[in-house]
């Protein structure tokens, strides 16, 4: 390490985002599709079509449907219609060891829907922050790298003393070199306040995960009395164990939409069919940054409210606060936008500096690269062009594999990896500046077909503009940074060629 604190920080600042930058990419560019998770799912299942639906009839056919094909579950759950999701969802859990039975149900009929088995948005939001491996590892695995690449934020603060003064410098002729540092300083600077926020507030949101110690001690191992005292979930009330009839849902919920002036969300049913059966009516969260859903439970057999979802905890409003926003439920659409903006800033940001730090290791001419080098610039082409392709292949594989494919929903994501795994493999084969300027138009190219895809193979036609307007975009820019690219190329080409042999370029000729 280099003598001196700034020297020390930027070497920590230079390594700390290498060794995350290639898993923090991937999660910058997933969570920030996830800003529109619901316009993706409605995307992805066209045979729906978003609108109004009542809450309450909606549950009761859910309840209805759970009736028969679950009968013998320890817990119910309907999440009711809402205007980005136009399905009834049902779950149930037949034991705290098994894994959540689910389906999804037309919304005027009960009967399980005809639309096509897909994750949709969830897809990338489950990604973002556990990289679709099992759960607990790919949590730690992002929270690592989340708290590494604070370290580089932090650090990169401290090294560029002259940070905000670079914001407005970009010297993209001057040198290879020069104009990608200047653009991760834009990049970096312009949401620099969002990056700080955005990567804090997600480790915290995993907070208990990684430092459980402190409600292990306090509560003995029963985490449902922690989520109970501190207001984020009402009380599971053991099965009497004997059977009885419950009440009527509708005069239960209708009674809970008079105390609590949200959109029903979810209505859950503890103990099903038992005497000591519960029905608990969650609403949407109210509008603000904590992410809490009032509750009221109810003995479902007597009709008496049991239970009240009061006001949070301070430390627990504390840390609601912090995953709404993270996850930007507060949002209007204007800043939901900004929100999406400063995310793709984020992923800039980190790509910028990834090629930054391969372009400053050249070799010098006539030299070939060391393994080490041609090994990052390879993963760095594999992610920062390569997820993209992986996505652009995602959508296009929900509008061409048959609906009725068996296990359909993995399907799309096989194709995910599949194409990001090829595109990763492209660069070993093709030389280092070509393969750039080839996946970018293949990525650029991918996404623009996915609206004409999405039109031919559905009765939907172009309803989805603004969807499928951001995937023109995104293939444009895609395509327009190979082709500057390619005429960057050009330029060398041509400045190599006219230089004498002496070394030196003639007069006005276009630097390299």
């Amino acid at each position: 390490m280099r003598p001196g604190f700034r020297q020390s920080m930027a070497w920590l600042h230079t390594w700390a985002g290498l060794v995350t930058g290639w898993v923090m990419f991937a999660v910058f560019v997933t969570g920030t599709a996830t800003y529109y998770r619901a316009d993706i799912s409605l995307w992805m299942r066209p045979e729906l079509r978003a609108g109004p639906s009542d809450p309450i009839p909606a549950a009761e056919r859910g309840i209805a449907y759970l009736k028969t094909h679950a009968p013998k579950a320890m817990a119910w759950y309907v999440s009711v219609p809402q205007p980005d999701r136009p399905v009834i969802g049902v779950y149930w859990m037949d034991s705290l060891e098994a894994p959540l039975g689910q389906a999804l149900l037309d919304r005027e009929t009960g009967t399980p829907t005809r639309a096509r088995d897909t994750q949709g948005g969830d897809f990338f939001y489950r990604f973002h922050y556990e990289l679709q491996m099992m759960p607990t590892l790919g949590r730690w695995i992002v929270g690592g790298a989340a708290m590494i690449l604070l370290v580089a934020l932090i650090s990169g603060i401290v090294t560029h003393r002259r940070i905000f003064a670079d914001f407005f410098t970009f010297r993209r002729d001057k040198s290879a070199q020069r104009g990608w540092l200047d653009a991760h300083n834009v990049t970096g600077v312009l949401a620099l306040p969002f990056h700080l926020m955005i990567t804090y507030t997600g480790i915290v949101t995993l907070g208990l995960m990684y430092m459980p110690w402190g409600v292990t001690a306090a509560y003995k191992g029963d985490d449902l009395r922690f989520f109970v005292e501190s207001a984020q979930s009402t009380t599971w009330r053991p099965a009497a164990g004997r059977p009885a009839e419950a009440l009527p849902l509708a005069p239960l919920l209708a009674r809970a939409q008079g105390e609590v002036f949200e959109p029903l969300e979810m209505v859950i049913v503890n103990n099903p069919g038992d005497a000591g059966a519960t029905v608990v009516a969650v609403f949407e969260e109210p509008h603000g940054l904590a992410h809490q859903h009032p509750q009221i439970a109810f003995d479902a057999v007597s009709g008496a409210v049991v239970e009240r979802v009061g006001t949070m905890k301070p430390a627990a409003h504390v840390f609601t606060s912090f995953m709404g926003l993270h996850e930007a439920h507060f949002a209007s659409p204007v800043l939901r936008a900004l929100f999406f903006l400063c995310g793709l800033m984020g992923a800039a940001t980190i790509a910028t500096g990834l090629v930054l730090w391969s372009v400053a290791r050249m070799p010098k001419a006539g030299e070939a690269p060391r393994f080490g080098l041609r090994l990052v610039r390879g993963l760095n082409i594999g992610t920062i062009l390569g997820l993209p392709i992986g996505m652009a292949a995602f959508f296009l594989a929900n509008r061409l594999l048959p609906v009725d494919l068996a296990h359909r929903a993995t399907w799309e994501g096989g194709v995910f990896f599949g194409a990001w795994a090829l595109a990763a493999l492209v660069p070993l084969a093709r030389p280092h500046r070509r393969a750039w300027v080839e996946m970018g138009l293949s990525a650029g190219l991918l996404f623009g077909a996915v609206p004409i895809v999405g039109a031919l193979t559905t009765d939907r036609g172009f309803d989805f503009l603004a969807f499928d307007a951001a995937m023109l975009g995104l293939g444009l820019v895609l395509a327009l940074g190979a082709r500057a690219v390619s005429l960057y190329e050009g330029r060398r080409a041509a400045a190599r060629a006219a230089r004498p042999a002496g070394g030196l370029a003639p007069e006005g000729l276009v630097k390299a």
